[in-house]
Parts: structure tokens; sequence; C-alpha cells
């Protein structure tokens, strides 16, 4: 049986809120390339190159992501239709 707050919070309702939130505020800035492209970047001048290749890791990093919500958004919308 779930533990009750004051709140009338089970306690594992309130363990998720605070970690969304700590997620939300407390994030991590990283730039992440392969050895063999941070290399080639490296003997550029200018950097823009460089800078180029990290928004296009993150643009390639984010489909996965996308299909994944779009997936999950359809399993959650058929088995809504089939409770209904």
């Amino acid at each position: 049986m779930p533990i009750k707050n004051k709140y009338n919070w089970t306690s594992k309702a309130l363990d998720k809120t605070i970690f969304v939130i700590c997620f939300l505020f407390f994030g991590i800035s990283s730039n992440a390339q392969c050895a063999m492209c941070r290399a080639v970047l490296e003997t550029e001048e200018g950097g823009v190159k460089a800078e180029a290749v990290n928004d296009g890791i993150v643009y390639l990093m984010a489909f996965p992501y996308v299909l994944v919500g779009i997936l999950g958004y359809v399993i959650y919308k058929t088995r809504q239709k089939k409770k209904a």
C-alpha cells in the first residue's frame, strides 16, 4: 500500500514529480564527436565546421526520440480505443 502524505500524494507520484523537476532544471551540456571527426575538425581554423558538425549530430540524435514518442502515442491511442 503506497504511503500517503499530508498533500494526499502517493510516495511514487511524489518521487516521480521530484525527479522530473530535477531533470528539467539541472541539465548537462555536452559536445560529442567521434574521434576521426574531431581530429579532422580541430585542424580547421575558426571552428565553423566543427559547430556545424555538432549541430548535425544533435539533429540526427533527435530523430530516434521523435520516432519513439510517435510510437508511444500510437500505442497509447490504440489502448484507449480498446478501453472504450
